[in-house]
């Protein structure tokens, strides 16, 4: 093929490449695959490791939180006391190590917003103070509780915040298993009448938040709102619980 070809005919790959973080059409070299597409991968594997391990910089999110003029965020940590311990112990990360930091807070709100480390501490750094104000501005006219950040933290562990704080609602916005495409994806669980030993399939999840390429801030928190109000009316969250929110357009 001559070099004046366009570029979709050299490479029938390159326009799919363009909609998607995918990795397609990777080629050949020889048996194996091209040197650039095995650095690309470690390169990917590496970055999803660090996600992983990587210490969350409470005191950083913290005064990011603090900044959105929703309260002094509140700092919990779950019973996981090391990442080692986080990673082989899952239900040590669901259950917090002492709820005393939230006796001083004023109970009965409407809504705790909760942001956790999850799997990914660089989603939340990069994203989760941006995220909580979208939807602090998204359930506008509802009351918000001081927002809780906690550390070691897995979904379950707002459950026990919001029992404790008196909330019908809790969102915990928390940091997603990386991938080998993304590593700083954030996903937002909603839970209705929170307590100890709910089971998943009565929360609703909102994932691959991380702009520009995944889900905007905005877009998450048009969709959490839509998902209050539908439990609202519903009376529970989970999986009978559907995200009408872009029904206008569809029709």
């Amino acid at each position: 093929m001559s070099a004046s070809e366009p570029a979709a005919t050299r490479d029938p790959w390159a326009a799919l490449r363009r909609t998607t973080q995918a990795r397609i059409g990777l080629g050949r070299a020889g048996n194996s695959l091209p040197t650039r597409r095995v650095l690309e991968f470690a390169t990917a594997h590496a970055a999803a490791r660090d996600a992983v391990h990587e210490p969350l910089d409470v005191d950083r999110v913290a005064a990011e939180v603090a900044d959105l003029g929703l309260g002094e965020p509140v700092l919990l940590t779950s019973r996981a006391e090391t990442r080692g311990d986080y990673l082989r112990r899952p239900d040590w990360g669901r259950r917090p190590g002492s709820l005393e930091p939230l006796e001083g807070v004023e109970k009965g709100a409407d809504v705790a917003l909760v942001l956790a480390d999850g799997l990914s501490s660089r989603a939340v750094t990069d994203h989760g103070a941006a995220l909580l104000g979208a939807l602090a501005e998204a359930l506008e006219g509802r009351s918000l509780a001081r927002p809780v950040v906690a550390t070691q933290a897995r979904v379950a562990l707002g459950d026990h915040v919001g029992e404790a704080l008196g909330v019908r609602f809790v969102l915990v916005v928390i940091g997603e298993r990386p991938g080998l495409s993304v590593a700083d994806s954030l996903g937002v669980y909603l839970t209705m009448h929170p307590r100890p030993g709910r089971a998943d399939s009565e929360r609703n999840c909102i994932s691959n938040v991380h702009p520009p390429d995944g889900l905007s801030y905005a877009a998450a928190a048009r969709v959490a709102a839509a998902l209050v109000v539908g439990a609202d009316e519903l009376g529970r969250s989970g999986v009978d619980l559907k995200d009408t929110s872009g029904s206008e357009l569809t029709a």
